[in-house]
């Protein structure tokens, strides 16, 4: 054996410990961030809030508000109100029981300062009491503790409520508790029976899985670090999508590597020869796919409402990972795994029956709807165009003006029943008032302005002085508190302004008192008189929302067509993508708006619905599209752009409808958290997917562009020659 021939077969075995090498690093690195990523699923309460108004833009008025109150209330507290309700006028002994068990739940933990006295209602069947709850304390735990222990202590007859602030977000808290554990599992299981019955084959699932996973740990630890730091704000709802999204997301993104890993074993023999190729193949769609998804989900930092403009990054991270975990991790693990993780209907090494299929499946329902679109394209495309825009038309039934935050929450609310017998006995907005910051100057004329106005009940002024913090206002000036002759108390006063709280005739979650807020800010307009609260919080966040939909629907478009326009060098298929996109999505959206009218009987939906809802529709949508398109340009420089179109289809047409599906389940399973936004989001997302999947990328969009043909890659070259 010469020199030369020694140092070809030393260099082989070095060659191929080297190939098994730089899989196994990736899979120990992948494992070591999951790790570390992993233990933080039942951490993220730690680093996420809930509070609306931490989210509204820091130039609404209701944000201002906010952030003066602690100069005036002393403390930062939630406060809840507790509602105590008979059938028969309270009797004198029923009403010292009750301020007995008050008294003694003030040893809670959670409280944080002094419980009001007991207030009786004007009908004498009722009476209520204001529970000051510290905001730093597990809210829903000591609303609960708070419920059971007055429940345990009050008189027979009467029932006990915790509403107000407080105890809606009890409620929200409780809606959440599920999505670090049934939601994961959900979503997980959900894919793992489509992916079985998909290739079925058990190991296969649980690589893509486990890829899908690892993605969602990494991303975390990341997102979970940034919140730490007060780089991000994370809320439930935030929490939910990231999961769903990056599940989702990485298991489109893995589909598509395993389909091209297949089509490569057919022809070699090489497992690493064969991943290569299937990288090859894969990368440029993939990353164009996450890029769409991306470029859309950071079109969101432009909102001015700060949980659509924290979503963006949040949920980018994730799209980040997902497709890292997709072109780094699977294919280490499929590489070790080689056919075997196929098994047991591995692929065989057939390069004489894949020549013989010209690389292109000779029967099956795709290459027979590839047939159907050659014969009759125009009169294909017609009829879905029509079908998908008559859909659209329930869109003016769509009612995305907002929801009262008693009905945030699906099925049973406590809060929400304890607003009801509120609003029985009470003025409805009791324990929600909207707070005013006036100058002390101009407190009577703004206590005139506010008694003056309908759908104001009463007004007191905030002073350390008077027993509960606060003495009421009349024209006259404060009501004195004790005997004939008592002074009336100071008022409270910061920076030359003091703080009158109003309570509003109806409850505070209602149209009636977003309007009554509405009207006070025209009665102050021009003045230094800011209003905030429950309700104005409501209504700002309601502003900022529609603001961010009709700045950003438009601008994701532009941003996601100059992508495609690079990606597919051309200028009229990007445009036909989009239009189709959104016809779908806009069909989506329409028979959404019947559903939740005529069957679910929503209440209406949360302005951010339709922007949410556009963002992943037509990013994630866009998908679909991209894996077929980049697909057909690939055949058509070898086939021209007809032929191009149908190889195209029935070359991907099993893998996208599996993403499809996966993208459509692991949205649908947002549904088991019982909050209205996230239902809504899962029902149209999850739809409009299925629209996507079915009629857009299998009919319109190849039946369209198979009619218009090789003009369709105008201006490119690919236009002139295929």
């Amino acid at each position: 054996m010469n020199q030369s021939t020694h140092h070809a077969h030393a260099a082989k075995p070095r060659h191929r410990w080297l190939r098994a090498l730089i899989p196994a690093v990736l899979i120990l690195i992948w494992l070591a961030l999951a790790g570390m990523g992993g233990p933080l699923f039942g951490k993220i309460d730690e680093v996420s809030s809930n509070d609306q108004t931490s989210y509204l833009p820091e130039s609404a008025e209701a944000t201002e508000v906010q952030a003066s109150l602690g100069d005036f209330l002393g403390d930062d507290a939630i406060p809840a109100v507790v509602v105590f309700t008979s059938q028969d006028k309270l009797t004198t002994e029923q009403t010292d029981t009750i301020t007995a068990a008050v008294e003694d739940a003030g040893s809670i933990d959670g409280i944080k300062g002094d419980i009001s006295p007991v207030i009786p209602s004007d009908d004498g069947k009722a009476a209520q009491v204001f529970v000051p709850i510290d905001s730093k304390a597990e809210i829903a735990d000591v609303v609960a503790s708070l419920g059971d222990e007055l429940r345990d202590a009050a008189p027979d007859g009467v029932k006990v409520y915790v509403t107000g602030p407080a105890g809606f977000t009890a409620d929200l808290v409780a809606g959440f508790a599920g999505i670090d554990g049934i939601l994961l599992l959900t979503a997980l299981l959900a894919v793992f029976v489509i992916l079985i019955i998909v290739y079925r084959s058990l190991l296969l699932p649980i690589v893509v899985l486990s890829t899908s996973l690892f993605a969602l740990c990494v991303a975390l630890l990341v997102v979970w670090n940034l919140a730490k730091a007060g780089v991000l704000l994370l809320s439930g709802q935030t929490q939910g999508i990231l999961f769903i999204l990056v599940i989702g997301a990485a298991t489109d993104y893995s589909l598509l590597v395993v389909a091209r890993f297949r089509e490569e074993l057919r022809l070699t023999q090489d497992r690493a020869v064969a991943i290569g190729k299937a990288l090859k193949g894969s990368f440029e769609p993939i990353l164009a796919s996450g890029g769409t998804v991306i470029a859309g989900l950071l079109c969101l930092l432009l909102s001015d409402l700060k949980s659509n403009s924290t979503l963006g990054p949040v949920a980018a991270i994730g799209i980040v990972f997902a497709m890292l975990s997709a072109l780094t991790l699977l294919p280490a693990l499929l590489f070790a795994f080689g056919r075997a993780a196929y098994w047991p209907r591995r692929p065989h090494f057939e390069p004489e029956v894949v020549k013989a299929e010209n690389g292109m499946p000779s029967k099956g329902v795709w290459h027979w709807l590839a047939g159907l679109i050659r014969s009759h394209p125009r009169k294909i495309w017609i009829i879905t165009a029509v079908v998908l825009a008559i859909g659209a038309l329930g869109v003016t039934q769509l009612d995305a003006q907002g929801v009262p935050q008693s009905d945030l929450v699906i099925g049973k609310s406590g809060a929400r029943d304890g607003q009801a017998a509120l609003g029985k006995h009470f003025p409805g907005g009791s324990g929600s008032p909207a707070y005013v910051i006036a100058p002390k100057d101009d407190l009577q004329k703004t206590t005139d302005t506010l008694l003056d106005s309908k759908g104001i009940d009463s007004v007191s002024v905030t002073s350390a002085d008077s027993p509960s913090g606060s003495a009421p206002v009349t024209a006259d000036g404060i009501q004195a508190f004790g005997p004939p002759g008592t002074p009336a108390p100071e008022p409270t006063v910061h920076d030359g302004d003091v703080l009158l709280q109003a309570t509003l005739s109806d409850a505070a979650d209602s149209e009636a008192a977003a309007d009554t807020i509405t009207r006070l800010r025209a009665s102050f307009e021009g003045s230094d008189v800011l209003v905030g609260g429950v309700t104005a919080t409501a209504v700002d966040t309601n502003q900022a929302s529609i603001h961010d939909r009709n700045l950003i629907i438009p601008l994701i478009l532009v941003v996601i067509l100059l992508i495609l326009m690079m990606l597919l060098r051309s200028v009229l298929a990007p445009v036909l993508l989009i239009l189709t996109t959104v016809l779908s999505f806009g069909t989506a959206l329409g028979v959404a708006a019947v559903m939740f009218n005529g069957v679910f009987n929503f209440p209406g939906a949360d302005p951010a619905v339709p922007l949410y809802s556009f963002v992943f529709l037509v990013a994630l949508g866009i998908d679909y599209n991209i894996f077929l398109m980049t697909r057909v340009r690939e055949e058509s420089k070898l086939h021209g752009t007809r032929e191009g179109i149908l190889r195209g289809l029935t070359i991907t047409g099993g893998v996208i409808t599996s993403a499809g599906m996966v993208l459509a389940a692991t949205f649908a399973a947002l549904s088991i958290i019982p909050i209205l936004f996230l239902v809504q989001i899962a029902f149209i997302v999850a739809f409009g997917v299925l629209i996507d999947t079915f009629i857009v990328r299998s009919l319109l969009v190849p039946a369209l562009t198979t009619d218009i043909g090789r003009s369709i890659w105008w201006p490119s070259k690919l236009g002139r020659t295929s």
